[in-house]
């Protein structure tokens, strides 16, 4: 473990400008420094990097984090290695905190957190493969090698019922259950959920195991494969297999191939293809797309040729029609019916597999050649069946080059120009702030408490443990100024970026992209800490007549002495 103050310590000496203009230059914009996004393709420059905040947010596609989350993102760097290579470059020493036996006692003896939980059980999948010859051969036979295997850190969950519980003593702790890793059944007894499987553990963009896939060694066992269910720090619609290993190889290569199978992704990675990713068990969703284009603006889905992967091939065109941006190619590459990724290129290899993604087909080309193998369009009647698939298709795309070329393929289609196809089909859906200002120019106005939290992490020394007593933690927006205050009292030397560094792990991805946003549109000016003070005390107040009007609503015998000498206060 890494001591917190060393990180903190490491983040205040880094110059974070001096550390991304040598990868990306920047340019001086007023208080800021910008660039064009090294994390997705863009004309005009979106990313900002300050150095009063000391982190860098982009306003087109929502990256952000401090030096150690750029190295962590651009050179696909985990944690511990970012950490190292700073340390490196200001000349420190990355100390090792050591626990006593009586502290890793006390440890175990509370509940574990979920992540905890998970890594503890990775590491022991992985032990297990290692003694588990049929575990091995199988591997061996699918054409692994130890070294693509210790990569993806691929394990082995063995034969048995309640093997975790060599790992945890409390195999009853809740967060066993939480974490998805044991369930029971209706008549309690509890076992593991993952039994005779080969283990594929599923990593967050920080390289933190969140999940896991199961996939089968024995041909006659079901399901194929067999996911982690849903957790607060796993969601399927998330995360996509093999993303944070693949980062650095998708922005070389100018492209992410999107399979469907966890050994998909590994077997192409042992074939030198290490750009690929799965999603997990689920049709591509909007929020994978955008994830992707923080990496690349050219995404290839890659399908088996059969009825099956055809389906899936829809829906992820489907899903992905609302994310559409002029800048982003999406392509569809089928394999022949017999194959799918995994045994193509272990037969044909990675040069006849990357020719076979020169073949994919755009997305344009794709859903017209779909809508229409089963329609001539001879008839009247088939044109009109033809314009009421295409329809839906149309209103939810925003690009507007895009739709506009393919209005005018459809309208070529069924002869008519592309004024009369607009006639008949309703425009594509417009977002609300379409015709607003871009946003990394827009001002708007926060509630109180944020305010206040945006304030406070800009001059982390206001903090004090008092104010937490008026928050009422169950309102979003206080909470998180509740966990601004308790993150500035404990590193009160911190600048912006390294306090929500520290605030990160609490927060979710959306509120955290958020946060850094609404920071970045945020000018430092002293005036500022005056209007911190008066705001708090607004909170004070307000929690003051909130608990007061509490206390009205109880009878008077009820009161304590002290409830009743609030109400005579006025």
């Amino acid at each position: 473990m890494i001591p917190d103050s060393f990180i903190q310590e490491l983040v205040n000496r880094i110059d974070i400008v001096d550390l991304i203009d040598k990868s990306v230059p920047l340019k001086k914009a007023g208080a800021n420094y910008m660039a064009c996004c090294p994390f997705h393709q863009e004309k005009s420059p979106s990313f900002t990097v300050s150095p009063s905040k000391q982190f860098y947010h982009c306003f087109g596609c929502g990256a952000h984090g401090t030096a150690i989350g750029f190295l962590m993102e651009y050179l696909g760097l985990s944690f511990i290695e970012a950490v190292q290579e700073l340390a490196k470059q200001v000349g420190m020493v990355v100390p090792q905190q050591t626990r006593d036996a009586q502290q890793v006692a006390e440890q175990k003896a509370v509940s574990m957190g979920l992540l905890d939980v998970l890594q503890k059980a990775n590491e022991f999948y992985r032990m297990q493969l290692k003694q588990s010859p049929a575990a091995i051969e199988y591997l061996k036979n699918r054409g692994l090698t130890g070294q693509i295997a210790a990569r993806f850190q691929i394990g082995y969950a063995p034969q048995g019922w309640q093997n975790l519980q060599t790992v945890f003593k409390q195999y009853d702790a809740e967060v066993l259950d939480t974490a998805g890793l044991v369930v029971s059944n209706e008549q309690g007894k509890r076992y593991d959920r993952f039994r005779h499987r080969i283990m594929f553990p599923i990593h967050d963009q920080k390289g933190q195991v969140v999940g896991f896939g199961g996939r089968i060694i024995n041909p006659e066992d079901s399901p194929k494969y067999y996911n982690s269910p849903e957790t607060p720090v796993f969601q399927k619609g998330h995360e996509l297999y093999g993303l944070f290993l693949a980062r650095r190889a998708i922005r070389d290569a100018g492209k992410v191939l999107v399979v469907e199978g966890y050994m998909d992704v590994v077997a192409l990675a042992q074939y030198g293809i290490d750009y690929a990713v799965a999603a997990l068990g689920t049709a591509t969703t909007p929020f994978h797309i955008s994830k992707l284009l923080r990496h690349t603006d050219h995404i290839i889905f890659c399908f088996d040729g059969d009825n099956a992967g055809r389906s899936a091939a829809w829906r992820a065109a489907m899903n992905a029609l609302p994310a559409l941006t002029d800048g982003l190619r999406l392509s569809f590459l089928f394999l022949p019916a017999e194959h799918d990724p995994d045994s193509y290129v272990r037969e044909h290899g990675k040069p006849a597999f990357e020719q076979m993604m020169q073949q994919a087909m755009p997305l344009s080309q794709y859903l017209l050649q779909t809508l229409t193998q089963d329609n001539a369009l001879t008839a009247q009647e088939d044109k009109v069946k033809f314009l009421k698939q295409v329809e839906p298709i149309l209103q939810q795309i925003r690009a507007g080059k895009f739709r506009l070329l393919l209005e005018k393929s459809v309208a070529d289609m069924v002869g008519l120009t592309v004024p009369a196809l607009r006639e008949h089909i309703r425009p594509a859906a417009r977002s609300q702030e379409s015709n607003k200002a871009p946003q990394k120019l827009q001002r708007k106005a926060f509630s109180l408490a944020r305010r206040m939290l945006l304030i406070l992490l800009q001059f982390p020394e206001l903090a004090k443990a008092e104010d937490l007593t008026v928050l009422q933690r169950d309102e979003p927006e206080q909470g998180l100024l509740a966990l601004a205050i308790e993150t500035a009292l404990q590193f009160p030397q911190s600048n912006a970026g390294s306090l929500l560094m520290h605030m990160q792990s609490a927060m979710s991805e959306s509120i955290s992209s958020a946060l850094h946003h609404d920071v970045a549109l945020t000018d430092k000016n002293p005036d500022m800490t005056q209007e911190y003070l008066a705001g708090m005390e607004n909170l004070r107040r307000g929690h003051q007549e909130k608990s007061r009007e509490e206390l009205l609503k109880k009878p008077l015998s009820a009161l304590t002495e002290e409830e009743k000498a609030i109400l005579k206060k006025r």
